[in-house]
């Protein structure tokens, strides 16, 4: 039996479909470079710069997840260089406020023609004003300066000072969030949680890239990123990755291991384990992501293995344990890993 695959394009017109096949051959070349170059100066977190790059090629945003010391913030600093991106970093405190990332009015006036001597309010753009935002220890601040990126994030705009503003494209939010140090911070609400397109767990290199990354990093001479993309390159990326097709199978799959995911909707097991599950936006990421995944390994259309790699880093901070599954000690890499072994 063939299999549907849906917005083949083979099956489009002529010539459509033949320029977005060699669109995506282009693209799939440049993405490839990029993900060799910053694996270059990041090294062991290959998984780690593939769901990286996969969100971004995705359109989203990234939470990283780590102990301090795995490189978080020299990946986004590599990844701004490589992808040619205006990047911007805030480190998030108790005491930051809104207006420290968003911008304020100041007060000034002129000294000099018509204008001599009157005054007026002028607006400075925040560091929110960039096409990569680095939000390091973002569970730092209030919940208030945490919700000032809301809007941001899923709008790709702000309001300040009665007018909306429009922010640079691409944008893109990389933030950064230690698991074990929890005294004084302020753990993000679920809200904006659901903005982030992917949760991407940092850990420790395995002793081989360990050994590689001293020899790199401690000698007179240290790997340097370069840049390789470009911000419209990647805009171009994101526009295509809308357009490939996606197999029934795979559309099932990713509905499935959603709707499978919520309290009531999946077994009985499952539903005993989880106090809330994911919304259609979890869906829609994963359908993106499974996507993106292909289009950065050089494929035109994803597949199952795609859904299962993506579904921890975009279902594990949409889900929340019962008490019940907390009592029995139950983890939630272990729900997933129940949800993912369905697929298919």
């Amino acid at each position: 039996m063939v299999e549907v695959v849906l917005g083949d394009p083979r099956s489009q017109n002529g010539e459509d479909g033949a320029a977005l096949m060699a669109q995506a051959e282009i693209l799939a070349d440049r993405l490839g470079r990029a993900r060799e170059a910053v694996g270059r100066v990041i090294l062991g977190q290959e998984q780690v710069v593939e769901q990286v790059l996969t969100s971004l090629i995705s359109g989203g945003h990234v939470l990283l997840v780590g102990v301090p010391g795995l490189g978080k913030t020299k990946l986004v600093e590599t990844l701004a260089t490589v992808l040619g991106m205006d990047a911007r970093r805030v480190q998030f405190t108790p005491d930051l406020m809104p207006a420290d990332i968003l911008g304020s009015e100041v007060l000034e006036e002129a000294h000099e023609g018509e204008n001599r001597g009157r005054r007026a309010f002028r607006f400075i753009k925040g560091p929110v004003f960039c096409q990569l935002l680095m939000a390091d220890e973002i569970n730092r601040a209030s919940p208030r300066t945490q919700s000032a990126l809301l809007q941001a994030m899923q709008e790709r705009k702000v309001a300040v000072a009665g007018e909306v503003m429009d922010l640079p494209s691409p944008f893109h939010v990389l933030a950064t969030q230690n698991p074990i140090e929890q005294e004084g911070t302020y753990p993000l609400p679920e809200a904006q949680l659901d903005r982030f397109l992917m949760e991407v767990e940092v850990g420790y290199p395995d002793a081989a890239a360990e050994r590689a990354m001293l020899l790199a990093t401690t000698g007179a001479v240290e790997e340097k990123a370069v840049a390789v993309l470009s911000p419209g390159e990647l805009l171009a990326a994101q526009a295509l990755v809308r357009r490939i097709p996606v197999g029934e199978k795979v559309l099932d799959a990713i509905l499935d291991l959603v709707r499978g995911a919520r309290p009531g909707e999946g077994g009985a097991e499952i539903s005993r384990h989880l106090a809330y599950g994911p919304g259609p936006r979890a869906a829609q990421a994963l359908m993106l992501a499974t996507r993106a995944r292909a289009l950065l390994d050089g494929r035109l259309s994803p597949s199952l293995d795609d859904v299962a790699a993506l579904c921890e880093p975009v279902l594990r901070h949409r889900l929340a344990l019962s008490f019940a599954a907390r009592a029995d000690g139950v983890r939630l890499p272990e729900v997933i890993a129940a949800l993912r072994a369905g697929i298919g």
